[in-house]
């Protein structure tokens, strides 16, 4: 299945400017099979280049993992929140502080997440709403406030670490202005809440 062409963004989507797409880029995102933690991703670039490492803490109640550069600088940690009415995961800084907050919503068929968090450059706030339909392993992530395609996330379906492992793979498209590691971070999320 191929994935729709993105176009820049009107405004940067961005919380480590390091990581800004300067063109479309396709991450590829894989659950690592031998994973003591079951939640270890590798995230590479379509062409093989290595991005981040995410590392899933073993004996973690809210499922932490640990997101770094391939240089090993701690860029955040994600955890699920509990005593939500609705799903809810976070983005904690290297010191503690919330960066993003992912929280779930109903939908009736798919699946459907709102991410907020503050603009390091501007002080506003920014929603991008994730959603889609599992089933047919294809999400969109939109800046709700342009209206913009910030990313696409399509799950390949019915490959070998799939069918023998339970461990998915994710391709997705990222918009030019976009944050790389914000994008992986959400993606990550979506996954965990779609596999509870």
């Amino acid at each position: 299945m191929s994935q729709p062409h993105l176009y820049p963004v009107s405004q940067p989507v961005a919380l480590f400017e390091q990581f800004i797409a300067r063109e479309e880029q396709r991450l590829v995102l894989k659950e690592k099979v031998l994973s003591l933690s079951g939640d270890s991703f590798e995230i590479k670039l379509e062409n093989g280049m290595p991005v981040l490492k995410v590392v899933g803490s073993v004996l973690s109640f809210s499922g932490r993992k640990r997101v770094e550069d391939m240089n090993g600088n701690h860029l955040y940690d994600l955890r699920k929140e509990h005593l939500h009415l609705h799903t809810t995961y976070v983005m904690e800084g290297p010191n503690g502080n919330k960066m993003c907050e992912v929280r779930s919503s109903y939908k009736i068929i798919g699946s459907k997440a709102t991410a907020t968090y503050t603009d390091p450059q501007t002080g506003n706030a920014v929603n991008l709403v994730m959603q889609g339909n599992w089933m047919d392993h294809v999400a969109k992530i939109v800046n709700q406030q342009t209206g913009e395609p910030v990313a696409s996330i399509f799950r390949k379906r019915f490959n070998a670490r799939n069918l023998l492992f339970g461990q998915d793979t994710y391709i997705v498209s990222v918009a030019p202005g976009v944050d790389l590691a914000l994008v992986a971070g959400l993606c990550i999320c979506f996954d965990e809440k779609n596999n509870d």
